[in-house]
């Protein structure tokens, strides 16, 4: 039985034997009751605001070109954002961060003690 429907009443609608045969095999596919899938398209097509008389091909190309316009929009702003604030701020933080250094004094070596010529021991 259909959750939620389990108390109504049947009634019945005439089809073509081909429409018939045709949504029963759609029906099973669905795994769901012909009552079930036929509430399921009806409710599908009301949600969506399409038509089974209209063709979803062009809907769907002007939805895909409105997404990437979308997206493409959105790379121009992050591009944006990286070009006028975040460099700017990297550049500035770098130049503190160089300006902070503590600056290198040379160290002080040990000099080692000279050592005696062996020319002059030799002689």
């Amino acid at each position: 039985m259909d959750r939620g429907h389990e108390k109504e009443a049947f009634t019945t609608i005439s089809f073509k034997c081909a429409t018939a045969k045709k949504f029963r095999i759609f029906s099973k596919k669905m795994g769901a009751s012909n009552s079930m899938t036929l509430l399921l398209m009806i409710e599908f097509f009301e949600s969506n605001g399409i038509s089974p008389k209209e063709s979803i091909g062009p809907q769907m190309q002007t939805l895909e070109s409105l997404i990437k316009k979308r997206i493409n929009g959105v790379i121009a702003i992050m591009k944006d954002i990286e070009k006028n604030q975040t460099k700017p701020t990297v550049a500035m933080m770098q130049s503190l961060f160089k300006e902070a250094e503590p600056k290198n004094k040379p160290l002080l070596l040990v000099k080692e003690p000279k050592k005696k010529k062996q020319s002059i021991l030799k002689k």
